[in-house]
Protein backbone atom coordinates (compact mmCIF):
# COMPACT_ATOMS: atom_id res chain seq x y z
CA UNK A 1 0.00 0.00 0.00
CA UNK A 2 2.38 2.59 -1.11
CA UNK A 3 1.27 6.54 -0.54
CA UNK A 4 3.08 9.44 -2.57
CA UNK A 5 3.34 12.81 -0.29
CA UNK A 6 3.95 15.90 -1.67
CA UNK A 7 6.16 17.64 1.08
CA UNK A 8 6.92 21.40 -0.17
CA UNK A 9 8.95 20.89 -3.80
CA UNK A 10 9.54 16.71 -2.84
CA UNK A 11 7.45 13.64 -3.83
CA UNK A 12 8.32 11.12 -0.99
CA UNK A 13 6.75 7.47 -1.36
CA UNK A 14 6.39 5.56 1.88
CA UNK A 15 4.69 2.44 2.20
CA UNK A 16 1.67 2.14 4.77
CA UNK A 17 1.63 -1.36 5.30
CA UNK A 18 5.27 -1.23 6.63
CA UNK A 19 4.34 1.10 9.87
CA UNK A 20 7.26 1.17 12.73
CA UNK A 21 5.53 1.92 16.06
CA UNK A 22 7.85 3.15 18.73
CA UNK A 23 5.71 3.39 21.12
CA UNK A 24 5.66 2.03 25.02
CA UNK A 25 2.55 1.03 26.13
CA UNK A 26 0.52 0.79 28.97
CA UNK A 27 0.59 -2.44 30.49
CA UNK A 28 -1.30 -2.30 34.04
CA UNK A 29 1.68 -4.49 35.32
CA UNK A 30 3.99 -3.37 38.59
CA UNK A 31 7.02 -3.81 35.46
CA UNK A 32 5.01 -1.23 33.53
CA UNK A 33 7.86 1.69 32.42
CA UNK A 34 7.38 4.19 35.30
CA UNK A 35 8.65 7.75 36.61
CA UNK A 36 8.47 10.61 38.90
CA UNK A 37 7.18 8.92 42.15
CA UNK A 38 4.12 7.09 41.32
CA UNK A 39 2.97 3.35 41.46
CA UNK A 40 2.13 1.73 38.42
CA UNK A 41 -0.76 2.16 36.15
CA UNK A 42 -3.55 -0.25 36.55
CA UNK A 43 -6.43 -1.72 34.70
CA UNK A 44 -8.95 -3.64 36.14
CA UNK A 45 -12.65 -4.59 35.83
CA UNK A 46 -15.07 -2.57 37.28
CA UNK A 47 -17.91 -4.03 40.44
CA UNK A 48 -21.09 -2.56 39.77
CA UNK A 49 -23.91 -4.17 42.57
CA UNK A 50 -21.41 -6.52 43.75
CA UNK A 51 -20.59 -7.90 40.38
CA UNK A 52 -17.05 -8.30 39.09
CA UNK A 53 -17.68 -6.75 35.83
CA UNK A 54 -15.54 -9.65 33.45
CA UNK A 55 -16.14 -12.05 30.79
CA UNK A 56 -14.01 -14.43 33.31
CA UNK A 57 -15.65 -13.74 36.20
CA UNK A 58 -19.21 -14.21 34.70
CA UNK A 59 -20.56 -10.97 33.35
CA UNK A 60 -21.24 -10.48 29.86
CA UNK A 61 -18.39 -8.15 28.44
CA UNK A 62 -15.52 -6.80 29.72
CA UNK A 63 -15.75 -3.13 31.61
CA UNK A 64 -12.48 -2.14 32.94
CA UNK A 65 -11.19 1.35 34.14
CA UNK A 66 -7.56 2.44 33.75
CA UNK A 67 -6.21 4.57 36.07
CA UNK A 68 -2.77 6.11 35.36
CA UNK A 69 -0.58 9.29 35.03
CA UNK A 70 0.58 10.15 30.96
CA UNK A 71 3.70 11.42 32.20
CA UNK A 72 4.96 8.33 34.12
CA UNK A 73 3.40 5.57 32.70
CA UNK A 74 4.10 5.27 28.93
CA UNK A 75 4.63 7.20 25.74
CA UNK A 76 3.15 10.48 25.81
CA UNK A 77 2.87 14.14 24.07
CA UNK A 78 2.61 17.21 25.97
CA UNK A 79 2.05 20.87 24.66
CA UNK A 80 3.75 23.87 26.59
CA UNK A 81 0.79 23.52 28.58
CA UNK A 82 2.21 21.32 30.74
CA UNK A 83 4.46 24.32 32.21
CA UNK A 84 2.50 26.82 31.82
CA UNK A 85 -0.54 28.17 34.11
CA UNK A 86 -2.88 28.72 31.66
CA UNK A 87 -3.99 25.63 29.84
CA UNK A 88 -2.91 24.57 26.37
CA UNK A 89 -4.40 20.94 25.75
CA UNK A 90 -2.87 18.65 23.61
CA UNK A 91 -6.13 17.49 21.72
CA UNK A 92 -6.81 21.66 20.49
CA UNK A 93 -3.08 22.58 20.08
CA UNK A 94 -1.96 19.50 17.98
CA UNK A 95 -3.66 19.26 14.70
CA UNK A 96 -1.67 18.19 11.89
CA UNK A 97 -0.37 14.80 12.89
CA UNK A 98 2.21 13.72 9.97
CA UNK A 99 5.40 15.46 9.95
CA UNK A 100 8.82 14.61 7.90
CA UNK A 101 10.81 13.52 10.39
CA UNK A 102 14.63 12.36 11.12
CA UNK A 103 16.03 9.35 13.47
CA UNK A 104 19.17 10.10 15.43
CA UNK A 105 21.43 7.71 17.87
CA UNK A 106 23.37 9.78 20.39
CA UNK A 107 25.51 8.61 23.00
CA UNK A 108 25.35 10.44 25.72
CA UNK A 109 27.75 12.60 27.28
CA UNK A 110 29.09 12.49 30.41
CA UNK A 111 28.93 15.83 32.37
CA UNK A 112 29.41 15.47 36.27
CA UNK A 113 27.51 13.37 37.77
CA UNK A 114 24.76 13.24 34.55
CA UNK A 115 24.89 12.36 31.53
CA UNK A 116 23.55 14.59 28.77
CA UNK A 117 22.92 15.02 25.04
CA UNK A 118 24.83 18.51 23.86
CA UNK A 119 24.36 21.03 20.84
CA UNK A 120 27.12 19.93 19.73
CA UNK A 121 25.88 15.87 19.29
CA UNK A 122 22.30 17.20 17.92
CA UNK A 123 24.16 19.60 15.39
CA UNK A 124 26.39 16.52 14.17
CA UNK A 125 23.61 14.66 13.68
CA UNK A 126 21.24 16.76 11.62
CA UNK A 127 23.67 18.99 9.85
CA UNK A 128 22.24 20.73 7.10
CA UNK A 129 19.04 19.14 7.09
CA UNK A 130 15.68 20.26 7.46
CA UNK A 131 12.88 18.49 9.38
CA UNK A 132 9.71 18.79 11.43
CA UNK A 133 10.68 16.67 13.61
CA UNK A 134 13.29 14.69 15.45
CA UNK A 135 13.41 11.57 17.36
CA UNK A 136 16.51 10.44 19.31
CA UNK A 137 17.45 7.35 20.18
CA UNK A 138 19.74 6.68 23.45
CA UNK A 139 22.19 4.62 23.36
CA UNK A 140 22.47 1.82 25.09
CA UNK A 141 19.44 1.09 23.81
CA UNK A 142 18.14 -2.27 25.21
CA UNK A 143 14.30 -3.56 26.00
CA UNK A 144 14.90 -2.42 29.44
CA UNK A 145 13.23 0.65 28.46
CA UNK A 146 9.64 -0.87 28.47
CA UNK A 147 10.22 -1.63 32.25
CA UNK A 148 12.49 0.26 33.39
CA UNK A 149 11.29 2.81 36.90
CA UNK A 150 13.61 6.00 36.17
CA UNK A 151 12.53 7.56 39.93
CA UNK A 152 15.42 8.61 41.78
CA UNK A 153 17.89 7.25 38.88
CA UNK A 154 18.96 10.94 37.85
CA UNK A 155 18.10 9.82 33.88
CA UNK A 156 19.97 11.63 30.71
CA UNK A 157 18.61 14.66 29.77
CA UNK A 158 18.79 17.51 27.24
CA UNK A 159 21.28 20.47 27.89
CA UNK A 160 19.40 23.86 27.67
CA UNK A 161 21.54 24.49 24.37
CA UNK A 162 20.54 21.82 22.59
CA UNK A 163 16.68 22.02 22.77
CA UNK A 164 17.32 25.91 21.98
CA UNK A 165 19.38 24.26 19.11
CA UNK A 166 16.40 22.66 17.84
CA UNK A 167 14.29 25.40 18.28
CA UNK A 168 16.38 27.48 16.26
CA UNK A 169 16.54 24.64 13.45
CA UNK A 170 12.78 24.97 13.25
CA UNK A 171 12.15 21.50 14.48
CA UNK A 172 8.04 21.27 15.81
CA UNK A 173 8.07 17.76 17.54
CA UNK A 174 10.83 16.47 19.67
CA UNK A 175 10.59 12.41 20.37
CA UNK A 176 12.84 11.25 23.04
CA UNK A 177 12.97 7.31 24.97
CA UNK A 178 13.35 9.16 28.15
CA UNK A 179 11.40 9.85 30.97
CA UNK A 180 12.14 13.72 30.49
CA UNK A 181 13.86 16.28 28.53
CA UNK A 182 15.04 17.92 31.50
CA UNK A 183 17.04 16.56 34.58
CA UNK A 184 15.08 14.59 37.19
CA UNK A 185 15.90 17.05 40.17
CA UNK A 186 16.32 21.22 38.63
CA UNK A 187 14.74 22.80 41.29
CA UNK A 188 12.10 23.53 39.01
CA UNK A 189 14.10 25.49 36.04
CA UNK A 190 12.98 23.01 33.29
CA UNK A 191 15.21 24.51 31.22
CA UNK A 192 15.19 22.26 27.94
CA UNK A 193 11.29 22.50 28.37
CA UNK A 194 11.51 26.29 28.48
CA UNK A 195 13.86 26.81 25.71
CA UNK A 196 12.32 24.39 23.47
CA UNK A 197 8.58 26.10 24.08
CA UNK A 198 10.18 29.52 23.94
CA UNK A 199 8.28 30.54 27.15
CA UNK A 200 10.84 33.43 27.23
CA UNK A 201 8.90 34.89 23.80
CA UNK A 202 6.03 33.85 21.33
CA UNK A 203 4.94 30.60 22.50
CA UNK A 204 5.42 27.80 20.54
CA UNK A 205 1.59 26.78 20.47
CA UNK A 206 2.16 24.45 17.64
CA UNK A 207 5.47 22.39 19.17
CA UNK A 208 5.00 18.87 21.36
CA UNK A 209 7.45 16.81 23.10
CA UNK A 210 7.18 13.03 23.07
CA UNK A 211 9.00 11.51 25.72
CA UNK A 212 8.78 7.35 26.72
CA UNK A 213 9.23 6.32 23.17
CA UNK A 214 11.52 3.38 22.14
CA UNK A 215 12.78 2.89 18.68
CA UNK A 216 13.90 -0.84 18.21
CA UNK A 217 17.50 -1.41 16.76
CA UNK A 218 16.10 -2.79 13.49
CA UNK A 219 15.20 0.72 12.71
CA UNK A 220 18.12 2.84 11.44
CA UNK A 221 18.92 6.83 11.57
CA UNK A 222 18.04 8.76 8.40
CA UNK A 223 14.62 10.41 7.19
CA UNK A 224 10.93 8.88 7.87
CA UNK A 225 7.14 10.46 7.75
CA UNK A 226 6.07 10.30 11.57
CA UNK A 227 2.32 9.67 12.45
CA UNK A 228 2.09 10.80 15.55
CA UNK A 229 -1.37 9.62 17.33
CA UNK A 230 -3.03 10.69 20.06
CA UNK A 231 -6.29 10.03 22.20
CA UNK A 232 -8.63 12.78 22.05
CA UNK A 233 -7.43 13.90 25.82
CA UNK A 234 -8.34 17.62 26.93
CA UNK A 235 -4.79 18.00 28.86
CA UNK A 236 -1.50 19.13 28.62
CA UNK A 237 -0.62 15.43 27.53
CA UNK A 238 -2.35 12.60 26.39
CA UNK A 239 -0.57 8.64 25.63
CA UNK A 240 0.31 8.72 22.37
CA UNK A 241 1.32 6.60 19.65
CA UNK A 242 4.52 7.71 17.19
CA UNK A 243 4.67 5.66 14.19
CA UNK A 244 7.37 6.01 11.41
CA UNK A 245 7.20 4.96 7.94
CA UNK A 246 10.38 4.44 5.95
CA UNK A 247 11.11 7.01 2.87
CA UNK A 248 11.00 5.09 -0.11
CA UNK A 249 14.47 6.27 -2.03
Amino acid sequence: MLATIQFNSRKLQIDLSQPLDISIPITGKDSNVNAWYLGPPKIEPETIDGEIISVEQGAVVNFNTITFNPHSHGTHTETVGHITEKVYSINKYLTQFFFLAEVVTVAPEKLGDDYVISRKQLQFALGNKKRDAIVIRTMPNTREKFSRQYSNTNPTYLLEDAAEYLKSKGVKHLLIDLPSVDKEQDEGELLAHNAFWNTKGKLRLDATITEFIYVSNKIEDGMYMLNLQIAPFENDASPSKPILYKVIE
